[in-house]
């Protein structure tokens, strides 16, 4: 596994390069310190992830994913900062990173590296936890393209504000049964593995 680091602390990028690089199944490729140079940097080496901070002078981290993922869809991208603020993880779900960590969790690093390049999606507890209170919002996401009809929609809503079976088969009258039933085709619609990555999938098409 290659793996570009891009940070504007230069002792994070070192201090990072050696936790990763001990390792022996992934490869650094390369450091970067801003947003521009990651850019720069995942056309040239071309890693299987980029890991990457938020907060940079001249270009974010946000703004550099932003365009990477415009040019690269299936671009790997997980984000790893000091800052849970919300509008930064809203704007990481939207642009499609596969994950959004805090450095205050470094023991957790390699293994979001591994699940993320195998495809999973990986996010803090602290920012699963966000989730629900983010998604209390007037805006309906658009389901058009993915098959999803309304009930399916009601109940995925219901799951990213947190709801469990019991909770939602009450709310829309329906057995648990009923309920686990709609869940799994819904997962299997979406390609989705459990209720977290349906939980962001939801918050990721939102208007």
């Amino acid at each position: 596994m290659k793996v570009l680091i891009i940070d504007d602390d230069k002792l994070v990028c070192a201090s990072l390069k050696t936790i990763i690089q001990a390792d022996p199944e992934i490869q650094v490729v390369g450091t970067g310190y801003g947003g521009r140079e990651a850019i720069e940097l995942f056309e040239s080496r071309r890693p299987d992830i980029l890991l990457m901070d938020i907060r940079m002078d001249t270009m974010t981290g946000l703004e550099a994913g932003e365009i990477i993922l415009k040019e690269h869809p299936l671009a790997k991208l997980l984000f790893l900062t000091t800052f849970a603020d919300n509008e930064y993880i809203i704007k990481a779900l939207k642009i499609g990173a596969k994950g959004y960590l805090l450095k205050q969790n470094f023991e957790s690093i390699i293994p979001a590296l591994k699940a993320v390049f195998t495809g999973q999606r990986v996010f803090g507890e602290e920012i699963i936890t966000k989730l629900p209170s983010l998604l209390q919002q007037d805006n309906k996401p658009d389901f058009a393209l993915f098959d999803i009809n309304d009930k399916e929609a009601e109940i995925i809503a219901l799951v990213a504000e947190g709801l469990n079976n019991k909770e939602i088969s009450a709310g829309l009258y329906l057995s648990e049964g009923t309920v686990r039933n709609y869940l799994s085709i819904i997962l299997e619609k979406l390609r989705l593995r459990d209720r977290t990555q349906l939980a962001i999938f939801y918050f990721k098409h939102m208007r």
